[in-house]
């Protein structure tokens, strides 16, 4: 799937530009990805919320998505554009929020999981999906290891 190109608009002040990623805010394991992905960034270009939370709830209402079934996460390569209907989800969500990151390790990872046809990785992500909570149980809120990290979450 290709994107249209970013817009040359300056967001509003304190508007949120680049990629977000949705992502089940209860999930053990989906935080950790998360947090994985926070100290990959280092040029803090990916944003987050919890797919439970009121602005995920919009886009995933807004764009037709499931609102009460987290089974997937949802990345949105720019979310000055999030009207227009451009996500990825499940694995094409995780290669491409790898992307995001900028670094050698992450983008070595998606490299990887790209060779992979994406009915083979959906498989895979589906069924640890079905088995998160038991391999990797709930998330137990905790303080970010950087503050400035906070100001990453949409809310």
């Amino acid at each position: 799937m290709s994107f249209p190109p970013s817009t040359s608009m300056h967001p509003p002040r304190g508007e949120v530009i680049g990629p977000v990623l949705f992502f089940d805010g209860t999930c053990g394991l989906c935080n950790r990805l998360v947090r994985v992905l926070l100290r990959w960034d280092r040029e803090a270009r990916l944003h987050f919320a919890p797919l439970q939370g009121p602005t995920a709830q919009r886009y995933l209402r807004d764009h037709g998505l499931p609102v009460v079934d987290f089974d997937t996460l949802v990345f949105v390569p720019d979310w000055s554009r999030r009207a227009e209907p451009w996500h990825l989800l499940r694995t094409d969500g995780v290669i491409a929020a790898l992307r995001a990151t900028g670094g050698p390790g992450a983008r070595a990872l998606a490299a990887a999981l790209g060779v992979v046809p994406r009915a083979l990785r959906d498989i895979g992500y589906r069924m640890v999906g079905r088995t998160r909570y038991a391999l990797f149980g709930p998330w137990r809120p905790r303080p970010l290891k950087r503050p400035e990290w906070n100001a990453r979450f949409l809310e």
